[in-house]
């Protein structure tokens, strides 16, 4: 059985590794750290969990061992998808590089600038960083690339599904051609497969631990769902998950649970919290001082319940977390064994319970096809019942109808019929009297056409208002009255006075 003294590494990281109580390495360790040693490129395709992080950081240290940083051109660059992902290397990197005289800067969002630029203006051996924040230093001005002898690429996948494979792809044209690159994914997709071969000189690949494997130390459960009402589908879910909770009792000692979008992992949180238990969200937008503080409350057991988006599926080594429970089916397969592999590690028994409802099916059958077996379906707990106020239609609507039509109807007639009534000088409604009529004869007489129009008015308006409408009004009546019917004298018939008139002309 092969031991990391057998790996060739500097024995200042043997020291650390053998105090920090390893001595077998994992099969991405065994197979990544000689060729990354003989200064190769490698390809490393393994699920989270696998020990990756080490798999990289040994030989770097030891590679990095001879030389010395330069103010603002790092020696080496580790890109992470995640704050939190970057934060564990930048912690590996400190556990097994204590012997050595390496420096190291970690760049994430959510952190002053100013304290990142001081790091970098001494110079750093190891530049730990998110894409964005990179670029961000580097458009600043604060940073060279120039100088880096060794990238590495971690959790390219999820780099992808983020959508920073353009970043990565120009921070790689930062990058001197003659670097080292340890480029580590759990999956290889096309887009990521294009990447490597572009970047990547006949590198070592070492592929274990497939992404389509789960854990056996892992208890799978889907209960599924029918929500009585559309609209209140997530309130009944809520309900079933506490139901669950609340059956497990001290079984479940700490929890992840997940959600796909970050509105959700709010809700989810403050709903918990209502009914008496110790939950926080944890996602991408909340602050990178929240985002930690929460973290380590969870490790450190002052909080029980991580209520997170898939920004925590990954990286995050917590190694006793008994359940795990997917308040949402993963819309991409490859989630649900990372969000599964939170729980059931170090040999660790876990729990990990999904809720379902008939919409999630299409996820179902992905992810039961990307397992190769169907996930063990489970009875919602004994007893359990939704209440009347998951039932009802949400609160929104109780205000838009909460009003019979009738009643409705009735009080819209009402405003109309006191819009119409007559009102008196002192705000008293006068009795209603049908409309009688218009006689005919009280109908104004309209007025020659060949009155002289007024010398206030326009001779155009005045032809209009006193000779075309009283003559419409005149037909009118005249129909009313059972008469017959009179020619009416349009344009073609009738000339105005004005186009008659002759214009003035000058004499010579």
């Amino acid at each position: 059985m092969t031991k990391f003294s057998d790996l060739k590494l500097d024995p200042k990281v043997l020291q650390a590794v053998a105090e920090a109580g390893y001595e077998t390495p994992t099969p991405i360790q065994a197979g990544a750290i000689p060729p990354a040693l003989e200064g190769r490129d490698v390809l490393g395709i393994a699920q989270t969990g696998t020990g990756k992080t080490a798999s990289f950081t040994l030989p770097m240290i030891t590679l990095l061992g001879r030389g010395r940083a330069r103010a603002r051109m790092p020696r080496s660059l580790v890109l992470a998808p995640t704050r939190e992902l970057a934060a564990q290397v930048a912690e590996n990197f400190d556990v097994y590089s204590k012997h050595t005289k390496l420096t190291k800067a970690l760049l994430i969002g959510g952190v002053s600038f100013g304290e990142q630029d001081k790091l970098i203006d001494r110079g750093v051996d190891v530049l730990i960083a998110t894409p964005g924040r990179l670029l961000d230093h580097f458009e600043r001005g604060k940073l060279l690339l120039t100088g880096v002898q060794i990238m590495v690429v971690d959790e390219a996948d999820r780099m992808l599904d983020m959508g920073f494979i353009p970043d990565i792809e120009r921070i790689f044209s930062l990058t001197p051609f003659t670097r080292q690159t340890l480029f580590y994914s759990a999956t290889m997709a096309p887009e990521i497969e294009r990447i490597t071969n572009a970047f990547l000189h006949t590198p070592a690949r070492i592929e274990v631990a497939r992404q389509a494997t789960t854990s056996e130390t892992i208890e799978q459960r889907l209960i599924e769902i029918v929500p009585t009402r559309k609209d209140q589908a997530a309130k009944q879910k809520r309900e079933l998950l506490r139901a669950v909770i609340a059956a497990e009792g001290a079984a479940c000692t700490n929890a992840i649970l997940f959600c796909n979008r970050k509105t959700e992992v709010d809700i989810l949180a403050k709903s918990l919290k209502a009914h008496g238990l110790n939950a926080a969200p944890i996602h991408g937008d909340l602050e990178q001082s929240q985002r930690m503080k929460t973290l380590d409350g969870f490790r450190d057991g002052s909080l029980r319940f991580l209520v997170a988006s898939d920004v925590a599926a990954r990286g995050l080594d917590i190694p006793a977390v008994s359940h795990v429970f997917n308040f949402d089916v993963p819309s991409h397969a490859e989630d649900y064994v990372h969000r599964i592999g939170r729980t059931g590690r170090a040999g660790r028994k876990g729990v990990a319970v999904t809720l379902a409802t008939p919409a999630d099916k299409k996820y179902l059958d992905a992810i039961e096809h990307l397992v190769k077996t169907a996930l063990p379906r489970a009875d919602a707990p004994e007893g359990f019942t939704l209440s009347e106020a998951a039932q009802r239609p949400p609160r929104k609507d109780d205000d838009k109808g909460s009003r019979p039509r009738g009643r409705d109807r009735d009080r819209d007639r009402g405003r109309d019929e006191r819009r119409s009534r007559p009102i008196k000088p002192h705000g008293e409604e006068a009795p209603l009297e049908p409309v009688k009529p218009t006689p005919a004869a009280a109908a104004p007489a309209p007025a020659p056409v060949d009155e002289a129009p007024r010398q206030d008015q326009p001779e155009r308006r005045e032809e209009r208002t006193s000779d075309r409408r009283p003559e419409r009004r005149r037909d009118e009546d005249r129909r009313g009255r059972g008469g017959r019917d009179e020619p009416v004298i349009g344009m073609g018939d009738h000339v105005p006075d004005f186009l008659m008139r002759g214009l003035k002309t000058e004499k010579a």
